[in-house]
């Protein structure tokens, strides 16, 4: 059983090593490979976690059984125990608020396209107005144009239909049918 712990705990520091050295190279390499696989909605099964818990399964379990009396399957039991809990730990202190800081600012005028925004400037017919709308964490302001040909007033909820020279060419969104007015 010693064997096993010992596998389990260099197998891990070895895991960290790869990571640290040669991380970015094959994360670029592997790049969407292992989407199918996307456990998004199972967060708990992170890399970091399960490593994690294999490592200090082994870690564990190489000192319960040097440095204690105890049979080889209490000492299992107890090594099972304590890496689960050390990696919800990790999962609890140091995953889930890395994943929640995951914000990012940018954005290509592209991504636009589709979006609900609100006028805060009137744009008028053949001139320029300006829209506010939700980005990431954050809100933008854009220059934008009507795609309709109708004065849009500010405070009115626009759709983007379409960006060109970094402009955004919005309609107006039909509140009273839950939809856009184009459609």
């Amino acid at each position: 059983m010693l064997e096993l712990y010992w596998m389990c705990l260099s197998g891990g520091v070895l895991f960290a090593l790869v990571s640290i050295i040669f991380g970015d190279v094959l994360g670029d390499i592997f790049d969407g490979v292992f989407d199918a696989l996307s456990f998004d909605h199972v967060d708990f099964l992170h890399p970091m976690v399960l490593v994690g818990g294999v490592t200090i399964f082994g870690g564990s379990g190489v000192m319960l059984s040097r440095y204690t009396a105890m049979e080889p399957v209490p000492v299992a039991l107890l090594s099972l125990m304590i890496a689960i809990a050390l990696s919800i730990v990790v999962y609890f202190a140091y995953v889930k608020p890395m994943k929640n800081s995951e914000n990012s600012t940018g954005f290509s005028m592209k991504d636009l396209v589709g979006k609900i925004g609100e006028v805060s400037v009137p744009i008028p017919v053949g001139g320029y107005g300006e829209v506010i709308l939700r980005v990431g964490a954050g809100n933008t302001n854009q220059i934008a144009a009507t795609l309709e040909q109708v004065d849009i007033p500010a405070g009115t909820r626009v759709v983007v239909g379409e960006t060109k020279d970094g402009v955004l060419y919005v309609f107006p969104y039909d509140k009273s049918f839950g939809n856009m007015s184009r459609l």
